[in-house]
Protein backbone atom coordinates (compact mmCIF):
# COMPACT_ATOMS: atom_id res chain seq x y z
CA UNK A 1 0.00 0.00 0.00
CA UNK A 2 2.71 2.39 0.87
CA UNK A 3 3.55 1.95 -2.87
CA UNK A 4 0.25 3.60 -4.13
CA UNK A 5 0.51 6.53 -1.34
CA UNK A 6 4.02 7.31 -2.61
CA UNK A 7 2.46 7.02 -6.20
CA UNK A 8 -0.22 9.20 -5.41
CA UNK A 9 1.98 11.72 -3.62
CA UNK A 10 4.13 12.21 -6.17
CA UNK A 11 1.06 12.37 -8.98
CA UNK A 12 -0.95 14.50 -7.08
CA UNK A 13 1.60 17.29 -5.85
CA UNK A 14 2.90 17.41 -9.54
CA UNK A 15 -0.48 17.86 -11.09
CA UNK A 16 -1.69 20.30 -8.57
CA UNK A 17 2.06 22.75 -9.34
CA UNK A 18 0.75 21.86 -13.10
CA UNK A 19 -2.75 23.63 -12.26
CA UNK A 20 -1.33 26.37 -9.78
CA UNK A 21 1.22 27.59 -12.51
CA UNK A 22 -1.94 27.24 -15.12
CA UNK A 23 -3.48 29.34 -13.11
CA UNK A 24 -0.85 32.13 -12.52
CA UNK A 25 -0.34 32.38 -16.22
CA UNK A 26 -4.00 33.03 -16.31
CA UNK A 27 -3.88 35.46 -14.74
CA UNK A 28 -1.35 37.39 -16.75
CA UNK A 29 -3.88 37.84 -19.08
CA UNK A 30 -5.57 40.04 -16.81
CA UNK A 31 -2.95 42.80 -17.76
CA UNK A 32 -5.21 45.75 -19.02
CA UNK A 33 -2.24 46.94 -21.29
CA UNK A 34 -1.78 43.50 -23.26
CA UNK A 35 -4.83 42.49 -23.50
CA UNK A 36 -8.83 43.74 -23.65
CA UNK A 37 -11.71 41.41 -22.69
CA UNK A 38 -15.37 42.29 -21.24
CA UNK A 39 -16.60 41.43 -18.07
CA UNK A 40 -18.60 38.08 -19.41
CA UNK A 41 -15.41 36.85 -20.86
CA UNK A 42 -14.30 37.07 -17.17
CA UNK A 43 -17.12 35.10 -15.79
CA UNK A 44 -17.35 32.61 -18.32
CA UNK A 45 -13.78 31.58 -17.59
CA UNK A 46 -13.96 31.12 -13.76
CA UNK A 47 -17.52 29.81 -14.19
CA UNK A 48 -16.12 27.37 -15.90
CA UNK A 49 -13.17 26.53 -13.86
CA UNK A 50 -15.65 26.52 -10.39
CA UNK A 51 -17.54 23.98 -12.67
CA UNK A 52 -14.53 21.53 -12.64
CA UNK A 53 -13.03 22.10 -9.27
CA UNK A 54 -16.29 21.52 -7.86
CA UNK A 55 -16.48 18.53 -10.41
CA UNK A 56 -13.28 16.87 -9.27
CA UNK A 57 -13.67 17.48 -5.56
CA UNK A 58 -17.39 15.64 -5.84
CA UNK A 59 -14.64 12.71 -7.12
CA UNK A 60 -12.88 12.77 -4.70
CA UNK A 61 -15.70 12.82 -2.04
CA UNK A 62 -17.16 10.08 -3.92
CA UNK A 63 -14.51 7.85 -3.04
CA UNK A 64 -15.00 8.39 0.85
CA UNK A 65 -18.56 7.50 0.90
CA UNK A 66 -20.51 4.75 1.91
CA UNK A 67 -21.29 2.27 -1.07
CA UNK A 68 -24.82 2.46 -2.00
CA UNK A 69 -27.01 -0.50 -3.06
CA UNK A 70 -26.91 -1.94 -6.68
CA UNK A 71 -28.16 -4.81 -8.03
Amino acid sequence: MAGKAERFQAVAERRTNSVLNALRLLGQCSNRRTYEYTEEQTRKIFREIDRELKRVKRTFDHNNQQPRFKF
